[in-house]
């Protein structure tokens, strides 16, 4: 599955649309991450425990994201976005969005 975050990819031209196509994660840091990350940012610097989670959330996303693509019978996902936002103060929510589409070589 390509994903681009592109409308075009070179060397290929869009066949038909699916649809739009989203992977949605809300993930929670533990009482320890929590703790650990707290003190973290009373000293400075990056908050390593915060980074990873995100890190692993983007990817799960970008993962159910190309899992719909799929479904619905496409081989790219085009304009691939991803939007953030907090939920409470503990949660995380990542959403990995794009436009699902049958690709071919030019």
């Amino acid at each position: 599955m390509i994903v681009a975050t592109t409308e075009n990819i070179a060397g290929y031209h869009v066949k038909e649309t699916k649809g739009q196509v989203f992977g949605d994660v809300v993930r929670s840091r533990g009482l320890a991450g929590n703790l650990m990350a707290s003190l973290r940012g009373i000293v400075g610097g990056e908050i390593t425990e915060y980074t990873q989670l995100l890190e692993q959330t983007r990817r799960h996303a970008v993962d159910r994201m190309v899992q719909n693509a799929q479904t619905m019978g496409a081989n790219a996902i085009l304009m691939m976005r991803f939007d953030s936002s907090e939920i409470g103060m503990r949660m995380s929510e990542i959403v990995a969005y794009g436009t699902a589409a049958i690709i071919e070589p030019a």
